[in-house]
């Protein structure tokens, strides 16, 4: 399939203090997008000036929530190169969410080269500041205008990007986790493997409520016992606990998140013990008791870890050293991870992708 650049005739006016980039709010001029209609498959491949979408009310993803999605970055390196960060992982992922939602998967090559064309022509916006890059956003939905619970024959994939501030303006601030001990955030069985807006739209009740509580993330609880840490909002949770580094394990109901992987393999590379295993609501509160939990912190590609300070169980508190320091493990994994992603450190694990 070929891809086709299409003129652009208006450009969008830029921020010119990189410090005051927020997230997902700024994008492009350009975007990419390609059509799909069952015995046709994929097709129209180009990148486009960024524009809304004309759907028809009756669109299936309006009604039937068929829509995955990925989230990945361009980082600008000190020699002024722009580098991918795992970006085919990403595309791995895309499809394993596609076959789950009963999408046409796509070709990861050509989405690879498509993102990489996208990127060159919209070079200008990769941010330059320590800490800032350029966030990007596949898509695919179901166009087809059809009333009827059924996988849809006609989808759109695209893939929007936006620069996008350093996450940290004032370095790495510890967070305030509350455990839900009510709402679930996936079943064994169901999508919470899947990258789909409908898992995100579960979650916001009690995002929302703990919000209001004074906490910033919500730790998820298996949905059989209401006992086994899952995930932390949109976020992967590791702890160091007696020198090793203990995660959730991959079983269907959480995300194989891309920078989880990568922090589990900096961890092994680097001689730390990874252990993949069900941890307990009892087992971090008896271990940040005893001392045999001495760090916890989240890994998302937005955050890349974000420290946890302090958990928050029905009307139980456990604050991890004093609440407010980032610890060594957490520290250093964020500190190598950067500096790959950054190149200010070599990549021995070939992760980079420069343009």
């Amino acid at each position: 399939m070929d891809l086709h650049i299409l003129p652009l005739e208006k450009f969008k006016p830029r921020i010119n203090d990189e410090s005051e980039l927020t997230f997902g709010k700024q994008f492009t001029d350009r975007m990419f997008v390609m059509s799909y209609k069952a015995g046709q498959g994929w097709h129209d491949a180009r990148v486009q000036p960024y524009q809304p979408f004309s759907l028809d009310p009756a669109a299936m993803v309006l009604h039937y929530a068929q829509e995955i999605f990925e989230g990945l970055k361009a980082f600008r390196r000190p020699d002024g190169q722009i580098a991918l960060f795992r970006p085919i992982d990403n595309f791995r992922r895309f499809n394993h969410s596609a076959r789950r939602m009963c999408m046409p998967e796509v070709d990861e090559d050509f989405m690879l080269h498509a993102l990489k064309e996208l990127i060159r022509l919209e070079s200008d916006w990769v941010p330059r500041s320590e800490g800032t890059s350029l966030y990007i956003r596949p898509a695919m939905i179901a166009s087809e205008p059809m009333l009827g619970v059924r996988p849809a024959e006609e989808y759109l994939c695209y893939i929007i990007v936006c620069p996008v501030g350093a996450y940290y303006k004032g370095g790495l601030a510890p967070v305030k986790i509350w455990i839900s001990d009510h709402y679930v955030r996936a079943a064994d069985g169901g999508t919470g493997e899947v990258k789909t807006g409908g898992n995100y739209a579960a979650s916001l009740y009690a995002a929302r409520e703990a919000a209001e509580k004074g906490y910033d993330q919500v730790l998820w609880l298996d949905a059989k016992e209401r006992k086994y840490v899952e995930e932390v909002g949109s976020m992967n949770l590791c702890f160091v606990c007696d020198g090793k580094l203990v995660t959730s394990p991959l079983h269907g109901t959480i995300l194989d998140g891309i920078t989880r992987r990568s922090v589990l393999e900096l961890a092994r590379y680097n001689g730390l013990a990874v252990e993949e295993r069900a941890l307990s609501v009892d087992e971090i509160f008896a271990g940040v008791e005893d001392g045999s939990i001495t760090e916890a912190f989240g890994t998302g590609t937005a955050v890349v870890i974000s420290p946890v300070g302090q958990f928050t169980y029905q009307d139980r508190t456990v604050v991890i050293g004093d609440g407010k320091t980032t610890g060594k493990v957490t520290q250093e994994l964020y500190d190598t991870l950067t500096g790959i992603q950054y190149g200010h450190l070599p990549d021995p694990h070939g992760w980079v992708d420069l343009l």
